[in-house]
């Protein structure tokens, strides 16, 4: 059973019993239009409420005229629908377009135009409605936990990619299916509408760390596959591989690390400066490796620069690792 079911039972309850409490005919209504109401994050849920109340509105200050001009005929209810639903949409509250014609149908269905019909639908609304803002405000899970299963399984995965990356480098021979990248692209999707639903959450200051989380995730993983495409050009055994693919297992262990160790980075520079020391390749199948370790190593340090630079803090959750 879902958060949201048992939040749209609680304010289906509390409307009806308000409606019926203040005397209300059909107090049912009110938990119908609470059903309506109710979202997944406190700040949807106000856009929602709000469109769906003046939707309302204007549906049934439309529906009423053309009811005392044409009468209660069913084809006068295609007439709202074929005009009433564009002056809705035009008037931006398309979100209400569902709750506009429960209210509609109702005041139908009652066969009567009258300044009592019209309140009455009003108190139903802002019963039914409020009952559901009301709910959604009182509490929404914060997700924090989520998002950090989610992302100790981001990192885990990082370190595996980078793991393979380095046997791969050892040996050209090694076959890797690349499973974990898929995974891994959609853990941080996954995480990324979380940490979207969480801020959503927040209605003072939100807190932005965990979409900046997810967000370099994915930059860094944009740069993974860009050396996937070099490391397949390593075809053959080459010292200055057995050197790189030490970076990438250094690497895969840092990524666990709860703090950005900025070992990787150290060694990635004494090897750059290494390599201006070492003989230059003498055929061309070894000008062309060397080529791609080197292009490798330059997208290993834009990787580790987004890392530096996007290093950030989850309030009450721990550090957000970032390697």
């Amino acid at each position: 059973m879902g958060f949201r079911v048992i939040k749209t039972a609680i304010a289906t309850l509390m409307s009806i019993m308000v409606a019926n409490a203040l005397g209300i005919p059909n107090p049912q209504s009110a938990g119908l239009l609470a059903i309506l109401g109710v979202e997944v994050t406190r700040k949807r849920s106000l856009r929602t409420v709000t469109a769906r109340f003046f939707a309302s509105l204007v549906g049934l200050l439309f529906a009423c005229g053309l009811f005392l001009l044409f009468g209660f005929h069913y084809w006068v209810l295609a007439l709202y629908v074929l005009f009433g639903f564009p002056l809705i949409v035009r008037s931006s509250f398309k979100e209400g377009i569902v709750t506009s014609s429960v209210v509609v149908f109702r005041v139908f269905g009652s066969g009567n135009v009258s300044f009592n019909t019209l309140v009455t639908q009003i108190e139903l609304l802002v019963i039914g409605l409020g009952s559901a803002m009301i709910v959604n405000m009182i509490y929404m899970p914060r997700g924090g936990e989520q998002m950090m299963d989610i992302r100790k399984k981001v990192d885990g995965l990082f370190a595996v990619i980078f793991s393979h990356v380095g046997r791969t480098l050892r040996d050209p021979e090694y076959i890797w299916n690349g499973n974990e990248i898929i995974e891994a692209s959609k853990a941080i999707q996954s995480g990324a509408i979380a940490a979207d639903r969480a801020m959503e959450n927040q209605m003072v200051h939100p807190d932005e760390a965990w979409n900046i989380y997810f967000y370099m995730r994915r930059e860094q993983l944009d740069l993974m596959m860009l050396m996937m495409q070099l490391i397949a050009d390593v075809y053959q055994k080459l010292p200055q591989a057995d050197l790189v693919a030490e970076l990438f297992e250094q690497l895969s262990g840092d990524v666990t690390e709860e703090q950005y160790t900025g070992r990787t980075e150290l060694l990635l520079s004494q090897l750059e400066q290494d390599f201006k020391t070492m003989d230059l390749p003498t055929t061309r199948e070894e000008f062309e490796v060397r080529s791609s370790i080197l292009q490798l190593c330059r997208e290993l340090s834009l990787y580790l620069k987004i890392a530096k630079k996007n290093k950030a803090s989850v309030p009450e959750q721990g550090k957000v690792r970032v390697f």
